[in-house]
């Protein structure tokens, strides 16, 4: 097994600092890793530039990529650069785009998650859409985001609605939301969930948002292996989510390697928030950075 992580962009032989604390749990772990130019690939198109630092191996070896999110057509693109290298990405784009965007994997979370709708636009919004999409929330709460990312540290300006069937809160959030998530950050479109009463936290230290209790999980092949408090703020105690909790759903995700962001409701129950693929989901700070390195080590 193989790391791949992005290199400095100023010095293209060593790791993005935002990333050394891995490269050091990778290597304790007894891992290779290499190194890929991200800026070369996302601002250049340059796929050759971007992976002339790694490889060819002689022969094929499996490879999980550790760096920043990546739209999954151009996620396509050096999945097959990587694999004339003899560098075999554990995800394919399939499973990548199947975690990544929401849509994708509604229907094997669906049971377990808010109800959610969605819509495949430009940022240039087309708001009667939008209100009869809407409909089957009634006046209910809702918050919006786009196929990967929220604005939720903009909570009230750009993410919670609090009635979906008021045109005016629908038009000021969205307009905000649609705004200020510029087009190099916008994913396929807008996607509107039903506010849920979740089991409050705290508020965030520095944009007040509610914060609830969550916990991002990561799974290796049908396998939990690492599980972690959501935020780094706030009180969480003793209390873990029962481990095989949502193990039906685990089964039927088209992915080897994901997170699975869970929560609890303010009734006890728990749910799901939310898939992501596991080589881009970030990991909360006080996992057990190690134990996760080492289970990457065996897959």
């Amino acid at each position: 097994m193989r790391i791949l992580f992005c290199c400095d962009p100023l010095q293209l032989r060593e790791p993005d600092e935002a990333y050394q604390r891995e490269v050091n749990a990778a290597e304790r772990a007894g891992l290779m890793y290499s190194l890929i130019d991200f800026d070369a690939f996302t601002r250049e198109d340059n796929v050759a530039r971007a992976v002339r630092r790694v490889g060819p191996l002689s022969a094929p070896e499996l490879t999980i990529y550790r760096g920043w999110m990546l739209r999954p057509e151009v996620y396509g693109r050096l999945e097959k650069a990587l694999r004339q290298r003899n560098v075999i990405l554990l995800n394919d784009e399939q499973a990548y785009r199947h975690c990544h965007y929401l849509p994708e994997s509604y229907t094997a979370i669906r049971a377990y998650t808010p109800s959610t709708v969605w819509l495949h636009s430009g940022r240039d919004v087309d708001m009667n859409v939008i209100m009869e999409i809407l409909r089957p929330f009634g006046s209910k709460p809702v918050i919006v985001k786009d196929f990967v990312k929220s604005r939720k540290h903009e909570w009230f300006d750009a993410c919670y609605i609090s009635a979906a069937n008021e045109r005016g809160e629908v038009e000021r959030v969205v307009n905000n939301f649609v705004a200020r998530q510029d087009e190099a950050s916008w994913h396929e479109g807008l996607v509107f969930r039903e506010f849920v009463q979740l089991e409050p936290l705290a508020k965030h230290s520095k944009s007040g948002m509610p914060l609830s209790r969550e916990y991002r999980r990561f799974y290796l092949d049908g396998r939990l292996i690492a599980e972690a408090p959501y935020w780094d703020e706030g009180v969480y105690g003793n209390m873990r989510p029962p481990e095989e909790l949502f193990q039906e759903v685990v089964r039927n995700v088209k992915s080897r390697f994901f997170t699975m962001d869970i929560a609890r409701r303010k009734n006890g129950d728990w749910l799901i928030v939310e898939l992501g693929d596991g080589q881009v989901a970030e990991l909360p700070q006080s996992v057990d950075i190690d134990a996760f390195y080492h289970e990457l080590a065996g897959a």
